[in-house]
């Protein structure tokens, strides 16, 4: 499969001009060259179609929590695996209301949105005038055809004196690398909302049987078997993904605050630059495709929706005086990797002041906004290891170039602008690596007596990587070389984290096999530090 000719075209004149564009001007060149709602080429209302098949098969999703005020998501998508979806190029209308109770007796509120063709038949409502730190019960509905019952939650008013919140943290989820078990207990669990760091779906081909699922009943069309790089591919990606029936279940119990990682479009690109050498204006392509498909199937609000390849994702959300958290971008804005990425020995390269990790204005949108947080915890949830992490405890020690490691004076700046703002109570929540971290953040990495400035909580993959290992095979040596480094474990999982004014407590739930469904949780380690004295702990 190709991009559209003319947008191919659009984009090389995009690249031939790029120094003559801003990125804006050069993000509305594609977005114009692209089907919109509202354009010439928008397709109409047609009032005689019926949907004869069930239009939610991918289910219902709410996120994105505030005081009031909640979004609800859901797609309509009789034949997901489909090019399509089963579905028409005509809008339709889909009534939708929140409930106090999951009977639908006491509404909330209700209303109508449209489902365009040109958004894939994306719903979203931004439902406001709810009342504060309540939960809601919501449903679609188009023609004859009702949507599951969802279950989501407002976040507290900001000046509220909210003693307890407790959150879900998850992340990496292959399809082909197993069965989303952890999900299914993560429904479950009792938290206000769960927060995804990236990796939501993997570009990687999915066989028929769906890889190491193993399921030949599946029996996925041919075309999940090669990589995605089109709008169609990527769309048919998230059919698949979003079918699966725990990541339903999870979706449908909790609201979701995501942020995307590599995968969601490619591995390990870096801003506008791939990782293998396509021309620039296929990959601009790439990366607008993707993040179109990425905002068209998560519960994300009108400002996130993507504008050609951009896509401003980075975004700060409150829950009282308790949390403030900072939602991070660490893809799209980033200088490309030192020293051709993978795990090298860091110099003047990757130490060079001049990169960064988040671009200059996410960066100084950060820092500002803990001048005047005055919450008690400052929560950072983002893609790739913030702490140092020394591959060997020898003096040749490798380290990562694609996490923070490959940007240490992007690092040093997020941590002094901590303490400059007067945050005492830092927590990094990270996904990426597929095992479970927990780190201090150290005032100098060589030395462990130093101040320590805030925690880093790493979540396990929700899939990707397989089964993994309770005790990794680099454990010894990571463990040896990494003297901040106080938990190191291999499993698939989640993490749920709460908070109160003394302290925070993170909880490692791990599943003892992906590769077969049905393996029950089990809480694998309990962290704790201390509200003012950071530094982790096990309960």
């Amino acid at each position: 499969m190709s991009h559209r000719p003319e947008l191919r075209a659009a984009a090389a004149r995009l690249v031939g001009r790029r120094r003559l564009l801003t990125g804006t001007a050069a993000a509305f060149t594609l977005a114009f060259a692209t089907d919109l709602p509202g354009s010439a080429h928008a397709a109409a209302r047609d009032a005689r179609l019926e949907i004869p098949e069930d239009p939610f098969r991918l289910g219902v999703a709410s996120g994105e929590p505030r005081p009031g005020a909640v979004l609800l998501w859901t797609r309509l998508a009789p034949q997901p695996y489909e090019p399509g979806s089963g579905m028409p190029q005509a809008r339709f209308d889909v009534d939708w209301e929140i409930a106090h109770d999951s009977r639908f007796a006491r509404i909330a509120r209700r209303g109508t949105e449209t489902a365009h063709p040109e958004y894939h038949h994306s719903v979203r409502a931004d439902v406001t005038g709810l009342d504060a730190d309540r939960a809601y019960y919501y449903r679609f509905r188009v023609g004859r055809w009702i949507s599951p019952t969802g279950r989501t939650r407002t976040a507290p008013r900001e000046d509220a004196a909210t003693t307890r919140l407790r959150i879900g943290v998850a992340s990496c989820q292959a399809y082909h690398d197993g069965y989303f078990t952890a999900y299914r207990h993560l429904a479950d669990e009792d938290v206000a909302a769960v927060f995804h760091l990236g990796d939501y779906l993997y570009e990687y081909a999915v066989n028929a049987a769906g890889g190491h699922r193993n399921d030949p009943a599946l029996a996925l069309p041919a075309h999940y078997n090669r990589e995605t790089v089109t709008l169609e591919d990527y769309r048919l990606r998230y059919g698949l993904y979003r079918s699966d029936p725990d990541l339903q279940a999870a979706h449908a119990a909790h609201p979701y605050v995501l942020t995307w990682d590599d995968h969601e479009t490619e591995n390990n690109y870096a801003g506008s630059d791939p990782e293998n050498g396509v021309p620039p204006e296929e990959f601009l392509l790439r990366r607008a495709a993707a993040y179109r498909a990425y905002w068209e199937n998560q519960p994300l609000r009108a400002p996130q929706r993507p504008s050609g390849p951009d896509m401003r994702l980075y975004r700060r959300l409150r829950f009282g005086r308790l949390a403030q958290f900072d939602i991070l971008d660490t893809r799209q804005y980033r200088s490309n990797q030192a020293y051709g990425d993978g795990w090298r020995v860091p110099g003047p390269e990757s130490e060079n002041p001049a990169r960064t990790m988040t671009g200059a204005t996410q960066e100084r949108w950060l820092l500002d906004g803990w001048k005047s947080s005055g919450a008690t915890w400052n929560v950072v949830p983002q893609q790739v290891t913030f702490a140092q992490r020394r591959d060997t405890p020898s003096a040749a020690y490798k380290v990562s170039m694609d996490a923070w490691d490959g940007y240490p004076a992007a690092r040093d700046r997020v941590l002094a602008g901590a303490r400059a703002a007067g945050v005492e109570n830092l927590m990094v929540l990270t996904g990426d690596v597929h095992v479970s971290y927990g780190f201090d953040l150290k005032a100098d990495w060589s030395d462990p007596d130093s101040r320590t400035l805030g925690t880093e909580i790493v979540t396990t993959s929700i899939s990707s990587g397989r089964d993994g290992a309770d005790r990794p095979a680099n454990y010894d040596n990571l463990t040896r070389a990494n003297p901040h480094l106080r938990y190191y474990h291999g499993r698939r999982g989640y993490t749920l984290i709460s908070y109160d004014q003394s302290q925070a407590r993170a909880d490692y739930r791990t599943v003892s096999a992906v590769t077969v469904p049905g393996a029950p949780v089990r809480t694998a380690m309990s962290l704790v530090t201390e509200a003012g004295e950071p530094g982790l702990k096990p309960v």
